[in-house]
């Protein structure tokens, strides 16, 4: 093993002291007041009166207070809009300017006087808010009618299956009610619930209602969104290989990291996975843990091993994880009766509690749920609430991407179809303290012998390290950096003698896995989709774990992120810093070379810590004279942290917690702990402080996601770079609302990541690793001295 060679702990770095308090902002945002403010006062007094009587047509409720759509002309905090309006219930914000409340008549005559003194030029309590408003309506039919059933109607059986999410309260003796009070009207209704999800974060009810029925429902006071049951679908296709060439696999030592597979089940014996088997277990009433469709099995293979095709080469397998699956689905691979949110959270308490699994692997897309740019809903918050009460990691793909209604031209329209409206997320992936991981391409060409690779009429969509032409994009909520990852997915490949509309081959430029077949002699497939793009990120978040067997998942998330670097492919295609390159490839493609040790010219710091809200934490990069000195060459430094907050899904910020951080460069400690204090306005001084020149991704933009990452590249350091000290300044500031949701300190983790690989004095000099280390040492001595 040479010096270079990856062989050392990744290093381990505290804060330094000071922890200075965030500058609150005090007062509201600017609103400007309208030109007539009588008149203003007087429509929005006639529109309250209108919504009112609409309000009143609407069916059951758990209690008797209308449900009022509040139309704004800009986003203010829902806690300023009780105060404006007279002590109204906020129940959801929908979208930046959509507001709903629950409110008495007594409430509601409140706010209209209110607005009748307005119209009557009178001061009023927080007027500078009413002018924010823009009019009032009722929550109708159309805002209740989800994505899938808007596109294709209620089913035209006699009885049917409908999903029907709830609004989700404050307290919990109102959510009791709202569910008891939806119980006995659905029963006296004619309909039967079949499953349900309560929680304080998400309600849903899955219901076999008639179609008069579910329009009652679209009018019901206390429903938020009906839609139709996830839909799945998921095709594959098989290779044989020849099992009897491999070297026999030993099992994996006994304390090796778990990775949980919740998917269509396992077969268990497949010579390549037995021996690595922990458990596999169903969680569908009357079906077995088998897995009798095969999605399961290519996905635990990829899981197990990262990369079955290099193992197949080799032909050895070797694993150093054990196996766990979890059936979530179907022979057909698609959910049942059950609601899926339950099914998972089943799941994973159970592997959780037997075998502290802490990395599960959702190869999921509900194509009924495309992210639609609104409220996170779904199993994806499912997945973020789990997340934060396990201390458990989540790794979803973006969904496969099947084309549009007309369409596409793969071709020619490649690949500006990958960033239509038609190609956003699927759920779970908005999910934010998930891993979302997209797909790239890895081959161009087939693996095999003709037509594929003799004739040209034979063409590949994407060309090798380009995304894959399944993939979907981003962002998340509020912008939020979607997909985090992408990894090797497969290609698809069209006839251009025939129609260029018509995909006529996926299975040869596909990813190697294993196949449920085996007994029949076909052992290993090879196949296209996200679906096996995710369980390469899910291996190496596994092994990452054992890695760090005390840490929390966040450290899993943060050194992912931090050695993620964008493929060359995709940044020549879309343009190096372009919307749809972040959109379709988040942070990139992770770098393993040093992703679980660091090497001599590849150095990873790590930290865990908690911060209270409104706070700073410092942290000082031990960076050696050497990394800035010699000639002009490539350099590296990347920056990530990772969080899990507590979300709800009717604000529109959705994470009760924030964090972000900077980079900044300084003096001292305390030159830069000075532009932080409480009593400078550090927005202004912040973006002059970080360092924006060599960088990937800005601060407003990585800020928005609870994985944050950023790459600064040097070429040519200049004097000041050289001669100053670099700090990672990491803030937490949480919103209004969740205060009440959060904890007095919150966790994170951050890495930091050195890289020198172009450095032709290293060998001379000594490695970066032991220059970093010797300089943690140094100041671990002063501390000590001081202390």
């Amino acid at each position: 093993m040479s010096e270079l060679e990856p062989k050392h702990p990744h290093l381990q770095f505290d804060r330094e002291s000071p922890a200075p308090e965030r500058r609150s902002r005090r007062g509201f945002s600017s609103i400007a007041a309208p030109s007539d403010v009588r008149a203003h006062g007087g429509r929005l007094k006639r529109r309250l009166k209108a919504a009112r009587r609409a309000a009143a047509e609407d069916l059951g409720g758990y209690d008797s207070r209308l449900l009022i759509k509040i139309n704004l002309k800009q986003k203010i905090e829902p806690e300023d809009l009780v105060k404006a309006s007279g002590d109204i219930e906020i129940v959801s914000q929908e979208g930046q300017t959509v507001v709903l409340a629950f409110a008495t008549e007594a409430q509601l005559e409140k706010f209209e006087a209110r607005l009748s003194s307005l119209s009557g030029g009178e001061h009023v309590p927080y007027e500078n808010l009413l002018y924010a408003l823009d009019g009032f309506d009722r929550w109708s039919a159309e805002d209740r009618t989800g994505w899938a059933l808007k596109r294709e109607g209620l089913p035209d059986s006699r009885t049917f299956v409908i999903d029907v999410e709830l609004w989700t309260l404050g307290r919990r003796d109102e959510m009791q009610r709202l569910w008891k009070g939806f119980d006995t009207w659905i029963e006296e209704a004619g309909g039967e619930v079949v499953d349900s999800v309560r929680k304080p974060h998400l309600t849903v009810f899955r219901v076999r209602v008639t179609s008069a029925i579910a329009n009652d429902i679209l009018q019901h006071r206390d429903v938020r969104t009906v839609d139709l049951p996830p839909n799945v679908g998921l095709e594959l296709g098989l290779v044989q290989t020849d099992i009897q060439a491999l070297d026999s696999v030993q099992s994996p030592p006994r304390d090796a990291p778990g990775i949980a597979v919740l998917d269509s089940g396992v077969v268990t014996g497949h010579p390549v996975l037995e021996p690595a088997v922990g458990d596999a277990q169903s969680f569908l009433k009357g079906l077995p843990a088998t897995d009798r469709h095969g999605h399961g099995t290519l996905v635990a293979g990829i899981a197990l091993y990262g990369d079955v095709e290099q193992c197949l080469r080799s032909r050895r397998f070797v694993p150093e994880l054990r196996l766990f699956s979890g059936r979530i689905l179907n022979d057909e691979s698609m959910g049942d009766a059950e609601l899926v949110e339950n099914q998972v959270e089943n799941a994973v308490r159970y592997f959780v509690e037997n075998y502290e699994c802490r990395v599960f692997n959702l190869s999921y897309g509900d194509r009924n749920k495309p992210y639609q740019g609104s409220h996170v809903a779904g199993l994806a918050v499912t997945l973020d609430a789990l997340s934060r009460e396990l201390d458990v990691l989540f790794v979803v793909p973006t969904g496969n991407f099947e084309g549009h209604e007309n369409g596409p031209d793969w071709l020619s329209e490649y690949p500006e179809y990958l960033t239509s409206d038609a190609a956003v997320l699927l759920d779970p992936a908005p999910a934010l303290s998930a891993i979302t991981v997209g797909s790239i391409a890895h081959y161009d060409q087939g693996m095999d012998h003709p037509p594929f690779t003799t004739d040209p009429a034979y063409r590949p969509i994407a060309r090798a390290g380009e995304p894959s032409p399944f993939t979907r994009h981003g962002p998340s909520v509020n912008g939020a950096i979607k997909p985090d990852l992408v990894e090797f997915g497969g290609n698809l490949v069209f006839d251009a003698r025939s129609n260029s509309r018509e995909i006529v081959a996926s299975r040869r430029t596909g990813e190697v896995s294993t196949c449920r077949e085996v007994a029949s002699g076909r052992a290993f497939a090879q196949e296209c989709g996200t679906s096996f793009a995710a369980p390469r990120v899910a291996h190496a978040a596994a092994k990452l774990s054992g890695e760090f067997h005390l840490g929390s998942v966040d450290l899993c998330r943060a050194m992912l992120l931090a050695h993620a670097r964008t493929p060359a492919a995709c940044a020549q295609l879309f343009g190096a810093d372009s919307e749809a390159l972040r959109n379709v490839t988040g942070y990139g493609q992770v770098d393993r070379t040093a992703l679980y040790r660091s090497a001599g010219d590849c150095v990873t710091l790590w930290a865990e810590e908690s911060i209270t809200n409104r706070h700073h934490h410092f942290y000082g990069i031990p960076i050696p004279a050497s990394f800035w000195n010699g000639p002009s060459r490539l350099r590296e430094l990347t920056v990530a942290i990772a969080y899990r907050p507590p979300v709800r899904t009717t604000r529109v910020d959705y994470r009760a917690v924030r964090f972000g951080f900077k980079l900044v460069l300084a003096d001292s400690l305390d030159d830069v702990a000075d532009s932080f204090d409480a009593a400078v306005d550090i927005e202004s001084t912040l973006r002059i402080l970080e360092r924006t020149s060599g960088r990937r991704f800005n601060e407003q933009l990585r800020s928005k996601g609870t994985g944050q990452a950023c790459t600064w590249t040097f070429q040519k350091p200049s004097a000041e770079v050289r001669s100053k000290s670099w700090f990672v300044v990491v803030t937490r500031v949480d919103s209004r609302w969740g205060e009440r949701l959060s904890k007095a300190r919150e966790k994170y983790a951050l890495a930091v990541n050195l890289s020198d690989r172009s450095n032709p004095t290293l060998q001379l000099q000594g490695s970066l690793y032991a220059q970093v280390q010797s300089r943690l040492d140094q100041r671990i001595q002063l501390k000590g001295r001081l202390g």
